[in-house]
This record gives structure tokens, C-alpha cells and sequence, in this order.
């Protein structure tokens, strides 16, 4: 039986390829046809240090018949970015998905966290989207067609303790998602996220008796799928792990309206449990849809969004 999902002539880059989640991409990808670019310093999971991970990982495809090259810029400066997509150009022509996966840990209560801490994971995980989209997206949209994954995380979308820098950024990658989602549609260019849970250098110790449980792969196969022609979800969160997969989603409420004049702090203090109730909620497709929801409420025509 002939593989549904295919990335034949397809030129994929892989960010933080070199290890855990990205490598199971890399390898996914490359075993559907993909031409991949796998990056990574391979440096330690706060980022220190470097070896030779993403060679380790090409070598591992070419010699299974697939087709890939590395690379070793790091995605946390422009400079590094543009380098990175210009290698996928260099060497194959063309770029047709990124799946943005690398990151750096840490870990640190807000208390004690350095601002040599907040800049370097802000600047791997959310500054490093933006460094290798940039120069990628003229491509995509010249050619009509892309796919990007962005790789959230639970500890930003729910929250975790100790990660403030780690979850500030990775549900800012969730805002990048969204703007760029709407950008994209009509240029081919559909663009989601993964929030991930596998057994990986980063998440060592936590998982327990449950890790041989939470093998990378069960993450690729999603990635994989949201990278290839495929796919037809746009601005979809998916979280894997286990063998699991479901949606994430941002919903809005119709809340309490308290008439045309403006409300007190008592007001609002009396009203919060009607505020928060979660009956009736939508999931927005843009902030416009908040505003159709304020008309709704309303009972007339809703003004400018600001």
C-alpha cells in the first residue's frame, strides 16, 4: 500500500533536529521523501556547548536511502536564521515547510531568574521563529505554497512551575500562529503548532515509569503530517504525546454585558461568576469574530475592534 502522506520533492527545515523530537522529524520526514535540512548546535539543553548532532542525525538518513543535509547555524540570531533557510535554498532550490522545534532550558523561579536566562530561551524558542520565518517566507509565498509547525508547549499554555521564560515564550509562538495563519491562507501557506509531550533530554526524570511510554515518534507523526501537502488544518494547536492526540483552543465567552453605561469595580465584582462562566463559548477563526460575539451580545451593530 502506497504511503497517503507524502513529502516526495518536498524540502523540509527542521530546527533543534539533532536530538529527541526533532531527530524523530527529521527521520519521519526524510522516510516520507523529503529533502530535509537538519539544524542544530547540539549543545546541551540549556544551550551551552556544541557537537555534532545534526551530522550524527544525517548520516542516520542517508544511510537508510534518504536525502539530507545539516546545518549548524543558530537560529537565535537573524544572521543564523537567514543562513539556515539560505542552505536549504543553496542546496536544493526550494523550501517548502519548516517545523520549528529547537529549544534550550532555563529553569528557574522568577525570583531567581536572570535576565541572561529570560534572553537566551526568548531568544532560541520565540526570536528563533521569527529569524528563520522571515527570510523562508518570500519563498513560500512565491512559490503559492507552505507549511509551518511551531512546537508550543503545556507549560506556557497551562503553566508549569519554575518555567516563566520557557512558557512566556512558547505561548508566544501560539500569537505568531495565529497572525501568521491569517496572512498565509490565501498564499497556500497554512501554518499550526504541536504542544508536545516525549520522553527527550529535556523532560528526563519527569516522566517516570511512564517514559518508554512517550517514544518522539508519536510527535513526529503529527509533525509530519502538518508539514506535508496533506494537511488542510490551518491555525490548529495539537497536543501529542503517549499515543494521544487532541485540540487546543483559545474560546471566548458572551460574558455578562452591563449596559450601555459604563460599569463599576462593584459591578464587576458582582458579576464575575457570570463573567467566567464557559457556557456558550466560540472558538474565534480572527479577533474579528470577538467583535461579531460583542454585536450578538449587544443586540446591534458592534463598533471598530481596537
Amino acid at each position: 500500500m502506497s504511503a497517503r502522506v507524502t513529502l516526495d520533492g518536498r524540502v523540509v527545515v527542521v530546527t533543534g533536529a539533532g536530538n529527541g523530537i526533532g531527530r524523530a522529524h527529521a527521520l519521519t520526514l526524510a522516510a516520507r521523501g523529503a529533502s530535509v535540512v537538519v539544524n542544530d548546535l547540539g549543545g546541551a539543553v540549556d544551550g551551552s556547548g556544541s557537537s555534532g548532532a545534526a551530522e550524527r542525525v544525517v548520516a542516520e538518513i542517508r544511510a537508510a536511502g534518504g536525502t539530507a543535509v545539516a546545518s549548524t547555524d543558530s537560529v537565535a540570531t537573524a544572521a543564523g536564521g537567514a543562513d539556515l533557510v539560505g542552505r536549504a535554498i543553496e542546496e536544493y532550490g526550494r523550501i517548502d515547510a519548516v517545523i520549528h522545534n529547537a529549544g534550550i532550558l532555563r529553569d528557574r523561579t522568577l525570583a531567581k531568574m536572570s535576565a541572561e536566562d529570560v534572553g537566551a530561551v526568548l531568544d532560541v524558542h520565540l526570536a528563533g521563529a521569527f529569524h528563520v520565518l522571515r527570510p523562508a517566507w518570500p519563498h513560500l509565498v512565491a512559490q503559492g505554497y507552505g507549511r509551518i509547525v511551531l512546537t508550543s508547549s503545556s507549560s506556557g499554555l497551562f503553566g508549569n512551575f519554575g518555567q516563566a521564560n520557557y512558557g512566556a515564550a512558547k505561548t508566544g509562538l501560539i500569537g505568531l500562529m495565529n497572525v501568521l495563519a491569517l496572512e498565509g491562507a490565501r498564499r497556500g501557506i497554512l501554518v499550526n503548532a504541536i504542544a508536545p509531550t516525549a520522553a527527550t533530554r529535556m523532560t528526563e526524570n519527569l516522566l517516570g515509569e511512564l517514559a518508554d511510554r512517550f517514544d518522539p515518534q508519536h510527535v513526529a507523526a503529527v509533525a509530519t503530517f502538518l508539514a506535508s501537502e496533506q494537511c488542510r488544518l490551518n491555525r490548529h494547536i495539537l497536543t501529542v504525546g503517549g499515543g494521544r492526540v487532541g485540540r487546543i483552543f483559545l474560546g471566548v465567552t458572551p460574558g455578562w454585558y452591563g449596559g450601555a453605561a459604563p460599569a463599576s469595580p462593584d459591578d464587576i465584582l458582582d458579576a464575575v461568576d457570570d463573567i467566567c462562566r464557559l457556557d456558550d463559548f466560540i472558538v474565534p477563526d480572527s479577533g474579528a469574530d470577538e467583535v461579531t460575539l460583542i454585536q450578538r451580545v449587544l443586540g446591534g451593530p458592534a463598533g471598530p475592534s481596537a
